[in-house]
């Protein structure tokens, strides 16, 4: 094994720093949707009535080229934990409930497809419901 300079690697590849491995939710969430903004014209598919599976199938569902196949294609997702591109996993790796999740990625609301800046919205959202509803809470608590 030859020993290189930070300097003398940067040359041959991109390195990142460690430090990116550590991420909020949210930002995880804003990652995705950084990701998807990235190609805002590509075609991605929906997934078929999620709200009608029952837990365990819903958690199984999958399809190539969906949005949640945009996030695991990126390395530093997956190295921060996302293991596959399953609706389960998406919604255990982005801390997701059903309903955010199903806003994102079933059919009823664009069809079978959709456009990657679409969704890069209906992710943002998330972050946005969810600021909204811990702002609610503290509300109503006091």
């Amino acid at each position: 094994m030859k020993h290189q300079t930070l300097d003398q690697l940067h040359a041959v590849a991109k390195v990142e720093s460690s430090a990116i491995y550590s991420m909020t939710r949210n930002q995880r969430i804003e990652r995705w949707a950084e990701l998807l903004d990235q190609r805002p014209e590509r075609c991605l598919g929906a997934f078929t009535g999620t709200e009608y599976l029952r837990p365990e199938a819903r958690d199984k569902v999958r399809g190539e080229g969906s949005p949640i196949t945009v996030a695991f294609e990126d390395p530093v997702l997956r190295a921060l934990g996302l293991k596959d591109d399953t609706y389960g996993e998406a919604k255990r790796f982005f801390e997701l409930d059903d309903w955010h999740l199903h806003d994102i990625v079933c059919d009823c609301h664009v069809g079978a497809t959709m456009q990657a800046r679409w969704a890069a919205g209906r992710v943002r959202a998330t972050i946005r419901g969810y600021r909204l509803l811990n702002w609610l809470r503290r509300k109503i608590a006091h």
